[in-house]
């Protein structure tokens, strides 16, 4: 809301200071017809039209000064006209509003039948797949995203969209924060710190922060965050035990995003029936109901899945699901059908 504020404000002077400019150049060019002995021409009327067709470069050249000093003058306002109509005019008032009419067919608001949902700021492979299990269970939610053209095309794939920036307190109110569930901050670390901290200066629910670098973990629950996930830090745990973990018949590492649903990371065990599979032929989902939204591959997470992409025993997939869905798959990663 803030930087909305200051956006006005800085509107607002620069075409205060625009039309200023105007009226000081047209009380000159009144002066200038009077010093040239062109009276006809010392009107409000004229002085305005002239100094417009001389600042947008147009020039009909049917009131033509002719004085040295008017000449000079002529020179420096068709000069000054440049960075005035192209930076002040169309920068700040053509193009926002032509941006404005683009997104004026965009949704910004979400129902305000919406309530107890979950608000999701930020769109990837991840993502997707949280909402494909939150639909499955029936739980609301509202996705913000801040590019028209990926807002558009998860709106045509039934995927509930609004346009709006996410660190923006207007558009979290849009999302109904006050009647959720809890929010979801899925940008980069230094965004997520914004949103964590407008959507805690709002409301006080449970807010769940996805970070990338696991040092800015701290700050992320000192600005609020209810809880940081942190994939490196996961996977981390899971290497660690990993000799061990075959023998431990319960799920363990999971982080539940609500009830019901929860991601973890699964190692690959060297007697896997899923190594040396492509992600189609290994079929996971249809054997587990769980769903892969990410893989460690040579020390990197990627989200990109490709079909014909190969799994190994120094694999580590990224899972969501439900309890059972999860354990079906653990057991997938270690070395029983």
């Amino acid at each position: 809301m803030r930087v909305k504020h200051l956006w006005h404000m800085t509107v607002l002077k620069s075409v205060a200071g625009a039309l200023a400019l105007i009226l000081f150049y047209m009380l000159l060019f009144i002066k200038i017809m009077t010093y040239e002995g062109q009276t006809e021409y010392a009107n409000l009327y004229d002085a305005f039209y002239w100094v417009i067709t001389t600042l947008t470069t147009v020039g009909y050249g049917d009131i033509i000064v002719t004085s040295h000093i008017g000449k000079i003058y002529s020179v420096f306002v068709q000069l000054s006209g440049i960075p005035l109509v192209f930076g002040v005019l169309f920068t700040l008032v053509i193009i926002p509003w032509m941006e404005k009419m683009i997104h004026s067919n965009i949704p910004t608001k979400a129902s305000k039948k919406l309530k107890d949902h979950i608000i999701i700021c930020g769109y990837n492979k991840l993502i997707e797949t949280l909402i494909e299990e939150l639909k499955e269970n029936d739980v609301p939610y509202i996705l913000i995203e801040e590019d028209t053209g990926l807002v558009k095309d998860l709106l045509k794939r039934n995927i509930q969209t609004i346009f709006g920036a996410v660190y923006e307190e207007e558009t979290l109110k849009n999302a109904n924060i006050r009647d959720a569930r809890f929010l979801i901050a899925n940008r980069s670390d230094e965004m997520n710190a914004n949103i964590v901290l407008t959507a805690r200066n709002i409301s006080e629910l449970n807010i769940i922060a996805i970070v990338e670098d696991r040092s800015n973990k701290k700050y992320l629950k000192y600005a609020g965050a209810t809880s940081v996930v942190s994939p490196k830090e996961m996977f981390g745990r899971f290497i660690g035990r990993k000799a061990a973990d075959p023998f431990v018949n319960r799920l363990t590492g999971a982080t539940e995003f609500f009830e019901g649903v929860s991601i973890v990371e699964l190692p690959i065990y060297p007697k896997s029936p899923l190594i040396g599979k492509t992600m189609k032929n290994a079929a996971i989902r249809e054997k587990t109901g769980a769903n892969i939204v990410g893989m460690w591959k040579g020390g990197s997470l990627t989200f990109i899945i490709r079909s014909d992409e190969v799994i190994k025993d120094n694999s580590v997939l990224l899972a969501i699901g439900s309890t059972e869905q999860l354990s079906r798959l653990k057991k997938l990663t270690q070395h029983m059908e």
